[in-house]
């Protein structure tokens, strides 16, 4: 199994967090937004017994996303990268190759508006489109802080992420819409939403004195194209509250941002 964390750090200095997670859950992968920590700090507390277990997986072009693993970054090198999105072609030997974008969206605050953010991400899935293309595969995971919960148009919508609730409905790999076809992603987040799931309602709690408001979402996100979903398991994906040690939580049950992040990591294994 390989084994991936996501978190977005809030620019909060987690080296303690990070170092748990990694022991705890022997993370092979992980992969941070919001990260104020230079790489040579993290890796100099991950790599505290002196053994180079983890190495720094650079960007060429990608400023928004830090990666780290358990294996050098000649087995994971960049295909494509804008500001915001890091597509590695992950090729582990003897392991099933498949490509990861790592994305940082922008919010709802850049955009003003959920219509200017969904149509943006037209641009998204375009782009790891093209590095599909040039790797001549689809077993593709995206995963990142999308700034949506998984029902709005920049997620669901077909000329974006099209990212389906149902493993069936993936498996059909793709629908036509106005003859033209559009590819799947399996998003299994929705299956963490609320009080049914097995951990937090969600990875991030936002509330406003508006009409309108959720409360808890899930913006921190992984969707699975259908060519990769038989490495894949709905029961190895978690929310996390917890390092272990230390609650990321307040005593009301949200998000304490004052001692960790705002955010609450994602984890995930792909049996590659």
């Amino acid at each position: 199994m390989t084994k991936f964390l996501f978190w977005n750090l809030n620019k909060r200095p987690l080296k303690a967090s990070i170092i748990s997670l990694a022991t705890l859950y022997e993370v092979d992968i992980f992969m941070f937004v919001e990260c104020s920590i230079t790489p040579s700090e993290l890796l100099q507390a991950l790599n505290r017994n002196g053994a180079a277990t983890y190495h720094y997986s650079p960007s060429i072009g990608c400023t928004k996303v830090e990666i780290f693993t358990q294996f050098s970054d000649d087995f994971m090198k960049p295909v494509l990268e804008t500001d915001r999105l890091t597509v590695r072609h992950l090729k582990l030997p003897g392991l099933i190759n498949i490509l990861i974008a790592v994305v940082h969206f922008p919010s709802k605050m850049t955009y003003r508006s959920d219509e200017s953010q969904a149509l943006e991400c037209v641009n998204l899935i375009k782009s790891i489109e093209e590095a599909e293309k040039t790797i001549k595969h689809s077993r593709t995971v995206l995963v990142g802080d999308l700034n949506m919960n998984p029902f709005e148009d920049g997620v669901v919508g077909a000329n974006a992420l099209h990212g389906v609730m149902s493993r069936q409905i993936a498996n059909k790999n793709a629908r036509t819409v106005q003859n033209r076809r559009y590819p799947f992603f399996y998003n299994p987040m929705w299956s963490l939403f609320g009080d049914g799931s097995p951990g937090p309602p969600g990875t991030y709690f936002y509330s406003k004195a508006e009409p309108k408001v959720f409360f808890w979402n899930i913006f921190d996100q992984v969707l699975i194209r259908p060519d990769l979903l038989g490495a894949f398991r709905n029961d190895d994906l978690k929310i996390l509250d917890s390092d272990g040690s230390q609650s990321f939580l307040s005593k009301t049950g949200l998000p304490d941002k004052k001692i960790t992040s705002d955010h609450l990591p994602i984890f995930f294994k792909l049996n590659l």
